[in-house]
């Protein structure tokens, strides 16, 4: 049998051309803005992506021009397709971008030429929402029912993973890591920082991802097993709509009128490094940490091909193609 893995990611400009086109994408899709009035969509991703161009062009520049998610995402099947080899399962692996090159589209055309008769599909997202996730697989399903050569793939479809065993000992080895790097790492505040999403997603349009991040810090938090203080906050807001709260640039200065001079953050919802990890939080909110008075300020990696996250993908897979509940080799 013919078994392909699907990874599915946002994606990112390769190119400072790119920017525009790649900010047009996403603030087309009706999951990212959701208007009451949709052929709105498209002269709104116009206006807003015109509006924004200059200054991610400038934030893009400033971590060399381009997104690296094309890249990592890359790395990561390549080392997926090795681990999942090494345990006697054969897969090609394929990468699905919502917003840029390489399209979804284009992984499910080569999908299609290569005979794959079965199809885990694994959206590179620990917490499910339907801005993220939600929205490939919307678009995923409307291929299926509109391609009658789709229908006849088994596809089976992975939803999160951020409670999965691996997925924690990999984040709890990167934090322990950084937190080494304080001279008191019992007394670094831990700053869990989320993309965020609109508020109305989560009370109104019954996204799970709120429960699901806040579940990620509680299953971190008993992992560790520290005594240091911890606050969890969300990021990248776009928009004048609310979103989660609290925002992690209003916590900062918050936590140093607290007294907090050691600050670590852990991108909390982001597996791979790009745009909100190396620019937002690397320079922005570290700018911000110094500028409201504290000096010391870290941030977790991202997992990237971490061994214990890679085999939990694995893991993942296999249990997708085996009704059996079956344990890492």
């Amino acid at each position: 049998m013919r078994i392909g893995v699907l990874l599915l990611n946002l994606g990112g400009p390769a190119r400072s051309e790119d920017v525009k086109p790649f900010l047009y994408n996403l603030f087309s899709d009706p999951e990212i803005i959701r208007l009451p009035v949709p052929f709105l969509q498209k002269p709104l991703a116009w206006l807003i992506s015109t509006l924004r161009a200059p200054l991610s062009l400038k934030n893009y520049a400033s971590i060399g021009g381009k997104s690296p998610i094309k890249a990592i995402t890359a790395q990561q099947g390549r080392v997926l397709k090795k681990t999942l080899a090494r345990r006697g399962i054969e897969v090609k692996v394929y990468v699905g971008m919502r917003y840029w090159h390489p399209y979804t589209e284009a992984a499910l055309t080569q999908i299609k030429a290569d005979g794959i008769e079965k199809l885990v599909v694994l959206p590179l997202y620990p917490q499910y929402s339907i801005s993220t996730s939600g929205s490939s697989y919307k678009l995923l399903n409307q291929a299926w029912a509109e391609d009658p050569q789709l229908q006849q793939i088994e596809r089976r479809d992975i939803l999160s993973f951020y409670d999965r065993p691996g997925y924690i000992r990999g984040m709890v080895r990167l934090i322990h890591r950084e937190l080494a790097k304080f001279e008191q790492p019992e007394r670094v505040h831990i700053l869990f920082s989320a993309h965020g999403v609109p508020k109305s997603y989560v009370e109104t349009g019954g996204d799970p991802y709120q429960q699901q991040i806040e579940a990620s810090v509680q299953l971190l938090t008993a992992a560790l097993a520290l005594p240091n203080r911890s606050s969890l906050a969300y990021q990248s807001k776009v928009g004048p709509v609310e979103w989660l709260q609290p925002y992690t640039e209003d916590i900062i200065p918050r936590l140093a009128r607290q007294g907090v001079t050691n600050l670590l953050t852990i991108p909390i919802s982001f597996i791979s490094e790009h745009i909100e990890t190396l620019q937002e939080i690397d320079i922005e909110y570290r700018h911000l940490a110094h500028e409201s008075g504290i000096p010391n300020f870290r941030r977790v990696r991202t997992l990237n091909i971490e061994p214990d996250f890679i085999n939990e993908l694995a893991l993942l897979v296999q249990e997708q193609l085996d009704d059996r509940v079956l344990q890492p080799s």
